[in-house]
């Protein structure tokens, strides 16, 4: 029986890597894919001094045939973040880190450094280049970022779940190139190829090893792009597989993955273990979006009380496997693993947005082929930013040009916040917050969620709007001048969704209110932002499982969407006109309960009912919290 790996297994840390004796320790691969190891014993330990000791005895050692030094260069979670990240998104503890020109220079330094060292660097990513990005990569369909990821010398990646934010065929023009045709000059708030640019597609290669077809006799490859790619290094096979997290449809919106299958990571990995051997590679290294959360992340270069999926992954996956680079958590870890054959397998992650890098010192025995891993060790690197550091020039210059190019977008002023210079996002004890009630003011009040040609009567116009809090990046902030412009407005909502309106009844409405504490949201609350409703919680009914927390008689709707009539109790029997949207509306965040909407109609950008109702509001007064009540 297989464990669940869905439920986070906390697994202790050795306080250092145990000795390991390195004869023989180069070949341990199996001959066949293991079933997954249930023993939860094994231990995370740090990527420790023992092993970077025996990588020094081996590596000076000279023979007949020396062995081959390999030097990973690996980041994550970019999230075209083109610029230095601002506030405590821009540091690594008290470090101002970040920046794609910063980035571009510390690993250009760390390359000149390998070659000297006599070894050869390869540069990969875990996914997340794209997605969530801000609005100099956003506004040009994050073609800035994949121009700057070339320039960087990115040379293979796996998909992340944000890569499907605008659908997997766009996804896949990033790869392959061409520019869309979407207006002029941002008119629609985004513009591919501006002006004079060109785009040419990812010089890189996109790995998706365990993304299938819902109907593969209609398509020519297995998966939406390979599965593994090898690279030779002085003679010497290394083979790379790419995946996303199995979990990606419950992120994303449903329309970008439609037609698309999501498979178990280890037994995707494991069966195509057999492949690579067949094609003689015996060093294997994935490339994994999916993640763990350390205890304490400040202590990068550590592996302290790391827990999750991306763990149990990377315990789980066949022995086979020398190393596994992960993502998709956010967080910074340097971990050796036992995997199921009891060796050392390095796991590791260099935070987000490119304020690290882990550099995996690697060496390849020539007789087996294989990577010795007792003697594999990594460091997270800072990619540090400032006056004493030199940016590459070559990406500077391709931020520069986007920078002039998105002026006319982004500095666009559409607001004044009345009482103030930010709106914060910052949820209150009851899971409100003052931006998330505006946000979903604005939703519930945009023209463009009624159809064409729609009556416009009561049944027609929304008249509640819910919000998921994740979809809320940043606060609603003022800039020097007094100014809320449209760039602010896209750094609060930067995924470009679409909104729905729907019909919902009663009942279905209190289901996908309880789905805020059940189900998949049981372990951690998703306490949706509300337009048009009030109602009473019980926090206590709420820890229990699948409870019906709503306290009765509290749920109050806006029934005619007349903010001066009274609330009225909602009516389980009786229809409401509700918008979200769409990644809500495909059921994401785990509020399956939208799946059961009918009569549903796409309307225009989530960031556009934000910048009308700023536009109609200006100034516009912060919301007081007084619609969800939290009862202990």
């Amino acid at each position: 029986m297989q464990p669940n790996r869905r439920t986070a297994r906390a697994i202790p840390v050795a306080a250092a890597l145990t000795s390991l004796v390195l004869a023989g320790a180069a070949a341990t691969t199996a001959s066949a894919a293991p079933e997954r190891n249930t023993d939860q014993s094994r231990t995370a330990g740090a990527s420790g001094l023992s092993a970077k000791t025996s990588y020094a005895k081996l590596a000076g050692k000279s023979g007949k045939k020396d062995l081959v030094k390999l030097d990973l260069l690996a980041f994550n979670d970019f999230h075209g973040n083109l610029e230095p990240p601002s506030s405590s998104s821009g540091r690594v503890n008290n470090t101002n880190a970040g920046g794609a020109a910063y980035l571009g220079r510390l690993l250009a330094d760390e390359r000149a450094k390998s070659r000297a060292a006599g070894a050869v660097p390869i540069t990969v990513s875990a996914g997340d280049i794209v997605g969530a990005s801000p609005l100099l990569s956003a506004a040009f369909h994050d073609e800035p970022t994949i121009k700057v990821m070339n320039a960087l010398g990115l040379q293979v990646a796996s998909v992340g779940n944000h890569e499907f934010d605008e659908g997997w065929r766009e996804l896949r023009r990033l790869q392959h190139g061409g520019c869309l045709d979407d207006g002029t000059d941002g008119a629609n708030g985004q513009n591919s190829c501006p002006g004079d640019q060109d785009f040419a597609g990812a010089k890189f290669r996109y790995l998706a090893a365990n993304v299938g077809w819902t109907d593969p006799s209609a398509h020519k490859s297995k998966t939406l792009f390979p599965a593994t790619k090898i690279m030779k290094v002085k003679g010497e096979k290394v083979g790379f597989i790419g995946m996303t997290l199995e979990g990606t449809p419950d992120i994303v919106t449903a329309a970008g993955v439609q037609g698309l299958t999501f498979s178990d990571e280890v037994e995707t990995a494991n069966a195509l273990v057999p492949q690579l051997k067949k094609k003689g590679v015996k060093s294997i290294v994935v490339l994994l979006h999916e993640g763990a959360l350390p205890t304490d992340a400040t202590a990068y270069n550590s592996c302290s009380g790391v827990s999750g999926d991306g763990l149990a992954i990377a315990q789980d996956l066949s022995p086979a496997i020398d190393v596994v680079v992960s993502g998709h958590t956010h967080q910074p870890y340097n971990c050796v693993v036992q995997d199921p054959s009891g060796q050392p397998r390095l796991f590791t992650s260099a935070y987000s947005f490119g304020r690290m890098v882990t550099k995996l010192h690697l060496l390849i025995d020539p007789k087996t082929h294989d990577i010795v891993r007792p003697a594999a060790f990594a460091e997270n690197l800072i990619a540090m930013n400032g006056e004493s550091v030199s940016p590459l020039a070559k990406v500077q210059s391709i931020i520069d040009t986007y920078k002039a190019l998105v002026s006319a977008i982004a500095d666009k002023v559409i607001g004044h916040i009345a009482d103030g210079s930010t709106i914060t996002k910052a949820q209150e004890a009851d899971g409100e917050s003052p931006l998330g009630d505006l946000i979903a003011d604005g939703q519930v009040a945009d023209p463009t969620t009624i159809e064409a040609g729609a009556s416009g009567s009561t049944a027609d116009t929304p008249v509640i709007a819910l919000m998921n809090p994740g979809g809320i990046r940043v606060d609603l902030v003022e800039n020097e001048a007094g100014d809320v412009t449209y760039g602010g407005a896209f750094a609060v909502q930067p995924f470009n969704n679409f909104m729905v309106s729907m019909d919902l009844t009663g009942a279905q409405i209190k289901a996908i209110l309880n789905q805020q504490w059940n189900g998949a949201n049981e372990s951690g609350r998703k306490i949706l932002q509300v337009s048009g409703l009030t109602y009473t919680w019980d926090a206590s009914d709420a820890a229990l499982p699948d409870a019906d927390a709503l306290v009765p008689g509290t749920v109050l709707v806006d029934a005619d969407a007349d903010p001066a009539t009274p609330m009225v109790p909602i009516e389980d029997g009786t229809t409401y006109r509700v918008v979200a949207n769409n990644f809500l509306a495909g059921g994401g965040d785990g509020f399956a309960g939208f799946k059961d909407a009918t009569n549903t109609y796409f309307g225009g950008l989530d960031v556009d009912s934000l910048r009308m109702y700023l536009e109609a509001h200006d100034p516009v007064a912060t919301p007081v919290t007084d619609r969800i009540t939290k009862q202990d």
